[in-house]
C-alpha cells in the first residue's frame, strides 16, 4: 500500500532530490580525523562565533516570559538602533517598520506568499545564493527567474538593462514579475554593489510598479581589502527614495546567521515602512514567529551597543586576515578567482580549466568536478550559484587558517591529477 502525499508535495520531493543539492558537511579535524572531508560550502563565519558564544554565556540571563506566549517590543527597538548604526539610513528606521521571524528563510516564504501568486516570478541575477528557488517556490509556488548578468558586471550599473530584458521576457511568455530580490554585499561574489546600480534598480522597479528586496544579511561582514576595484557598502536605505520608488515597493531583510555567525538562532527581519506588506507579515507570523529564549539572546547583544560595535570590529579585522590568506594560498596554488571583494566569507573561484571531459556517470563537467574533488576529500558545491560559466565555485573562507591551506592543497592536488 502507497501512502499518498499531496501532488505539491511530491513536486517539492522531487525538487529537492535533485544531484548535489545540498551540501556535504565538513568532518575533517587535523588529530582526530586527518582523512576526513574539507568542506567550503556552508557560510559560516566560524572565526566569530566563539566572540558570542562567550558573550550569551556571560550575559544572557532567562525570563519566564522567554518561555511564554508573550510578544514583546523589545526586539525591534535593539534592531532599529543597530541597523540605523550600520545602514546609515536616509529615513529613519523606527521599530514599527520592522518585523522579526524565525529566520530570514522564513522571511522569504512570507514574502513570497504575500507579493506573488502561483506562476508568477521573483526575478534576480546571476550569479546569487542558490537556496532562493527553495524559499520561494516550495510552498507558495512562484517562479524563480534569472537575468542574464555575469560576475564581472551583476554589481555594475550596466547590469540594470538585463533586468530590464528579463521582465520582457517573462511578459512575452505569459509570466508576471512581482520582485526583483538582490544580496547586497553580494553572495556568492563577496562583492559590494554600486550606489549607481541600486538607483537604477530603484527606479526600474517603480516604472513597473514591482517589489524591490534587499538581503543585507552580510552588510556588517564588510572589512578593508587590499583587492583594487572593491566598492564600499551602500545600503539601499541610504539612498533617499523620492523621486525614485513607492516606499512600499522598497524593503530590507536582514538576520543573525552571518554579521553574528548565529545561523542556528533562527532569527531573520524585514525592514519595510510598506503597511500592506506589514499587514502580511503579521498575518503569517503565526507560523514563523521567533522564539522567546532567541530572542532575548538577540536582545542582550544588540542592546549592548559598546560590545557589539566592538564585536564587529573584531569580527571585521578576522574576516580581513582570512580573505588575506585564502587569496595568498589561491594565488600560490595557482587557482584564480575573481578580484574586488571585500565583503562576506567567500571568494568566488575558477576551475573551468580543469572541468573533466568524462563526467563520470554525472549529468554535467561540473558536477564530475565536485565528485573527483570529494574524492580528494575536499568539497565546492558545483552549480549552487547559478553561475552562466561552468567551472567557477563558492569557496567559503571563514574558518581555521590552517584547514584553509589544507584545503586549496587538497584542491590542488586533485586537479592536477587530471
Amino acid at each position: 500500500m502507497t501512502t499518498r502525499t499531496s501532488a505539491r508535495c511530491q513536486a517539492t520531493a522531487e525538487f529537492l532530490a535533485a544531484p548535489w543539492k545540498f551540501a556535504t558537511r565538513q568532518d575533517y579535524d587535523k588529530k582526530a580525523n586527518p582523512d576526513g572531508l574539507i568542506s567550503f560550502a556552508l557560510a559560516e563565519n566560524k572565526l566569530a562565533v566563539q566572540d558570542v558564544r562567550d558573550f550569551v554565556n556571560n550575559n544572557v540571563k532567562f525570563e519566564n516570559d522567554d518561555f511564554n506566549y508573550g510578544s514583546t517590543d523589545r526586539l525591534p527597538k535593539a534592531l532599529a538602533a543597530h541597523l540605523t548604526d550600520y545602514l546609515n539610513p536616509f529615513l529613519p528606521i523606527k521599530p514599527e517598520h520592522i518585523r522579526s521571524t524565525s529566520s530570514c528563510t522564513g522571511l522569504h516564504d512570507i514574502l513570497s506568499w504575500a507579493i506573488a501568486d502561483p506562476g508568477e516570478a521573483i526575478l534576480l541575477n546571476r550569479p546569487i545564493y542558490g537556496r532562493f528557488e527553495l524559499d520561494f517556490t516550495n510552498r507558495s509556488q512562484v517562479k524563480i527567474l534569472y537575468a542574464e548578468t555575469d560576475a564581472e558586471t551583476c554589481t555594475r550599473e550596466s547590469a540594470v538593462q538585463k533586468y530590464e530584458e528579463a521582465i520582457a521576457g517573462a511578459a512575452a511568455s505569459g509570466i508576471s514579475v512581482r520582485a526583483i530580490l538582490i544580496v547586497n554585499p553580494n553572495n556568492p561574489l563577496g562583492q559590494c554593489y554600486h550606489r549607481n546600480t541600486l538607483v537604477g534598480l530603484m527606479t526600474l522597479c517603480q516604472r513597473h510598479q514591482i517589489h524591490l528586496i534587499s538581503d543585507e544579511v552580510y552588510a556588517c561582514s564588510v572589512f578593508k581589502s587590499e583587492e583594487l576595484g572593491a566598492v564600499p557598502f551602500t545600503s539601499i536605505l541610504s539612498i533617499d527614495p523620492r523621486g525614485l520608488i513607492d516606499l512600499d515597493l522598497l524593503h530590507v531583510e536582514y538576520g543573525f546567521a552571518k554579521d553574528f555567525a548565529s545561523g542556528g538562532m533562527k532569527l531573520g527581519a524585514l525592514v519595510t515602512q510598506s503597511e500592506p506588506i506589514l499587514m502580511a507579515v503579521d498575518s503569517l507570523m503565526r507560523f514563523h514567529g521567533a522564539a522567546g529564549p532567541v530572542v532575548n539572546m538577540a536582545c542582550t547583544m544588540l542592546e549592548d551597543r559598546d560590545w557589539c560595535r566592538a564585536y564587529i570590529e573584531r569580527m571585521r579585522g578576522k574576516i580581513a586576515t582570512a580573505h588575506r590568506h585564502v587569496t595568498e594560498q589561491l594565488r600560490n596554488a595557482g587557482i584564480r578567482y575573481l578580484p574586488g571583494s571585500n565583503a562576506g566569507f567567500f571568494v568566488w573561484v575558477d576551475l573551468s580549466d580543469h572541468l573533466p571531459r568524462d563526467c563520470d556517470g554525472e549529468v554535467n563537467a561540473e558536477f564530475a568536478l565536485a565528485k573527483l574533488l570529494v574524492r580528494g576529500r575536499v568539497f565546492l558545491h558545483p552549480q549552487e550559484e547559478h553561475g552562466n560559466k561552468p567551472g567557477w565555485f563558492r569557496l567559503v573562507y571563514t574558518q581555521d587558517a590552517d584547514i584553509v591551506t589544507e584545503g586549496i592543497q587538497r584542491i590542488k592536488n586533485s586537479i592536477s591529477q587530471m
